[in-house]
């Protein structure tokens, strides 16, 4: 599918900027254009392949939010004439989605995103669509309390969010920027490989998908969730029924954006690899064991040919926010909200004891 990017904040434009790199290194031309907006100058500095827009300078002279989310959305309110005429060129004919592209947890991306989706579907007539970050576990209350209000208003502004959660790919032991720079590869391939699976390929696929297909399965709104998982193919397309099961199970059950995330509205499972070692009864086969496995009737299956010794299933899922990671999640958001609320009390309060006069 033919899609135009906007990263906002940080994590939005790094992302962002992985994905514009990885389509244009598999020469898949799914990105038309690719924007970077942030309060931040210094974090717009490091990035190469997208086009970056400083917002703010009259309110935060070009130093970021400081994770105060309010900010963030106010900035983008004042600015966003701004990033609408940034966005020509970008957003044309022949686009079939907007993504806006942010991490949920800190100021400029969780403020800004949901004001900017919101003045979006005002002005195009394509489905808008949200890519969120949601924090780990590890990252503070303040984060996990501006994740949980940026994304229950980005479930209610967007035509749906797709939600990558950080404790999901994060391995044991790996530094933090070790840890979310692998983190933000796997996410430009999976997201990326969705974004070429809707494109017009010519090959000989037996049933490629086109860009309706995501958007259908997209149509649900609410949350979606992304999966992938892939093994080495062999050459005989026969033997590779089980490789396609095997595949399509671990995209869904251990690979996805949000882990335990299984039950959905409507779902897309694409398996990728040579035409010829795709077999079609096993796609048909995982197919049908998708619809038990999401209890959606709304199954859609297909092809994306490309060249390599390995079979991969992508599994999209849409309508997904029934899942026990999701309410964990917004529970923890809660209590961090509720947190912060309980302190903020007049710090003098400590101070009060008749017991003590005051200095003066």
């Amino acid at each position: 599918m033919k899609v135009a990017l906007i990263g906002v904040g940080q994590a939005g434009g790094n992302v962002t900027e992985r994905l514009a790199r990885f389509d244009a290194d598999m020469g898949f031309e799914a990105v038309q254009g690719a924007l970077a907006v942030n309060s931040a100058e210094a974090d717009l500095q490091s990035l190469e392949f997208v086009d970056t827009l400083l917002i703010g300078a009259d309110r935060v002279n070009g130093h970021g939010v400081g994770a105060d989310n309010e900010l963030g959305a106010e900035i983008m309110q004042s600015d966003i004439q701004q990033v609408l005429s940034a966005l020509d060129g970008r957003v044309t004919s022949r686009s079939d989605a907007i993504f806006v592209v942010a991490g949920l947890g800190g100021g400029t991306g969780s403020g800004g995103a949901p004001a900017l989706v919101h003045h979006l579907q005002r002005v195009y007539d394509v489905p808008v669509y949200a890519l969120g970050v949601l924090p780990g576990r590890n990252e503070g209350a303040l984060y996990q309390a501006n994740a949980g209000r940026s994304l229950k208003t980005l479930a209610r502004e967007a035509d749906s969010t797709l939600l990558i959660d950080n404790d999901a790919w994060h391995e044991q032991g790996e530094s933090i920027g070790g840890a979310f720079d692998r983190i933000n590869d796997k996410i430009a391939q999976r997201v990326g490989l969705l974004f070429a699976s809707g494109e017009a390929i010519e090959g000989v696929g037996e049933s490629v998908v086109d860009s309706s297909e995501v958007i259908n399965t997209l149509r649900s709104g609410g949350i979606s969730v992304l999966g992938y998982a892939s093994e080495v193919a062999s050459e005989d397309s026969a033997q590779n029924i089980r490789t396609v099961m095997s595949v399509a199970r671990q995209a869904l059950l251990t690979g996805t954006s949000m882990p335990d995330a299984t039950k959905a509205d409507s779902a897309l499972l694409v398996i990728a690899g040579r035409p010829e070692a795709i077999p079609r009864k096993g796609v048909e086969k995982a197919r049908r064991w998708m619809e038990d496995e999401t209890g959606s009737m709304q199954v859609r299956g297909g092809d994306f040919p490309l060249e390599s010794d390995r079979l991969g299933a992508l599994v999209l899922l849409g309508g997904a926010e029934r899942s026990d990671r999701i309410d964990e999640f917004m529970d923890r958001a809660r209590e961090a909200k509720k947190a912060q609320e309980d302190e903020r009390t007049d710090p003098a309060e400590q101070f009060t004891n008749d017991r003590l006069e005051n200095l003066f």
